[in-house]
């Protein structure tokens, strides 16, 4: 197949279809796209690389005759587009494969796995190269801060990426991470997720097991010592070396962030992040360094100088002496660590915790008996039920008076207006826009 001058991608304005857009103009194709939801920030970051935006998946783009349609897998099968490009017997291919097989061949790709955590630790990983000099491309998530893009190609050899186990497209049910062939990986951790598309964890496990026999024998396998869900991989086949963080035995840091290394004192990390989660992803990022040669000492250097990730912890505003954050997280291992971190930084203060249960695990209800557990650090919880398959009230019942529910977003908001006094910390979790609440809370609050 000859190298394609345009592509034209089915599904951009989701954050990874996003990434590839940017990297593929940067590389220098020519990139359009549609999408049914062209909204910020991906349509203004998009837009700003001269990208073309098409709202809707009209049959009409066929005109534009790339020499590809790159995948999205928010397309499916009865997508009219789709259909007509199957129907013509049009060259297609997957937005996972087509960057492999495009823009990674040559590449030492640094690939970051896990239920939670792969954002950031990404971004933490990116910016560690950055600072010590080696220029990586990456694609990542959401938006480092330290970079202020998600993704980006260069000359460097080495690129850092986001390993998700979600499945590939319709016509490829394998994960995403299998494409990419990391030299590096990092196995973060690994819980029952995804329910839209896996039966069980043993499902999830055999994926990644997949990414286990992908990676050769010369890379390294960075993997969380605390999680016995990994120990159990590893044991199904394991053909490289491997590093473990959060024990002794590898990557460590204790109470005071002095970090060790098999109980070498590397020195310590000074940084204003929150929570246990993100001091694993820092030993994490260090250690994935570490393999392409950058010291302890300068990761830690970096670390001082990362400033996360947009929609993890943000500060969207402060009124009147209440604070309100903007958090991505919606699994309740997610939500319980996220409020752990802002009750250790706030102590007695009052955290009012605003969930949208908006991924599709969330919305088929799987995981609602788990929520109470995961928001009990809250000292008031205002949850979203519109277009929930299930019944919030009842899931949030052993909350009591804790709990508020509506279906109506600008109900939800007055709620929490109503409840809020100064001194308050309002933290918003949902991997959506939940409908812009955060700019309508803040005015109101004003």
């Amino acid at each position: 197949m000859k190298k394609p001058t345009h592509i034209h991608i089915l599904g951009i304005c989701g954050t990874f279809m996003g990434g590839i857009a940017a990297i593929a103009k940067q590389a220098g194709y020519r990139v359009t796209g549609c999408d049914t939801n062209v909204y910020p920030p991906m349509s203004t970051q998009l837009e700003a690389q001269g990208i073309e935006l098409i709202s809707g998946f009209g049959i009409e783009q066929l005109n534009l005759n790339p020499d590809a349609f790159v995948i999205g897998n928010v397309v499916t099968r009865g997508n009219p587009l789709m259909e007509e490009i199957l129907n013509r017997n049009l060259p297609y291919i997957s937005g996972p494969q087509w960057l492999s097989d495009t823009l990674l061949r040559n590449k030492w790709v640094l690939g970051i796995a896990g239920t939670h955590g792969k954002t950031t630790t990404a971004s933490m990983l990116a910016w560690i190269l950055e600072y010590a000099g080696l220029n990586p491309g990456f694609l990542i998530g959401g938006v480092p801060q330290n970079f202020d893009i998600s993704a980006r190609i260069t000359e460097s050899p080495f690129f850092v990426i986001e390993a998700d186990e979600y499945d590939t497209a319709f016509f490829d049910k394998r994960s995403k991470f299998v494409h990419y062939h990391p030299r590096t990986a990092i196995l973060n951790n690994m819980e029952f997720d995804h329910a839209d598309i896996f039966a069980d964890l043993q499902a999830i496990e055999t994926q990644f097991h997949h990414l286990v026999r992908t990676v050769p024998g010369n890379g390294l396998i960075v993997s969380n010592g605390r999680e016995e869900s990994l120990h159990h991989l590893l044991q199904r086949g394991c053909w490289t070396p491997v590093e473990r963080f959060g024990c002794d035995s590898g990557w460590n840091i204790d109470a005071d962030n002095t970090v060790t290394l098999n109980s070498v004192n590397q020195g310590r990390l000074d940084w204003a992040l929150l929570g246990e989660h993100n001091r694993m992803n820092a030993l994490a990022a260090m250690a994935a360094a570490r393999h392409v040669g950058v010291s302890g000492a300068l990761s830690l250097a970096a670390l001082s100088e990362f400033k996360n990730v947009k929609r993890r912890m943000e500060i969207r505003g402060v009124v009147n002496g209440i604070t309100l954050y903007d958090d991505f997280a919606h699994h309740p291992t997610a939500i319980d660590t996220t409020i752990a971190g802002l009750r250790h930084k706030v102590g007695s203060a009052r955290i009012l915790a605003v969930l949208e249960p908006r991924s599709n695990t969330m919305k088929l209800g799987v995981m609602k008996d788990a929520l109470p557990g995961s928001l009990k650090e809250a000292d008031l919880v205002f949850c979203y039920s519109g277009n929930l398959g299930w019944d919030a009230r009842g899931a949030l019942a052993p909350m009591g008076e804790k709990a508020v529910i509506e279906d109506d977003l600008d109900a939800l908001i007055d709620a929490i207006a109503s409840a809020t006094v100064p001194g308050d910390h309002i933290l918003v979790m949902s991997n959506g826009g939940f409908g812009g609440i955060h700019d309508k809370l803040l005015k109101k609050l004003a």
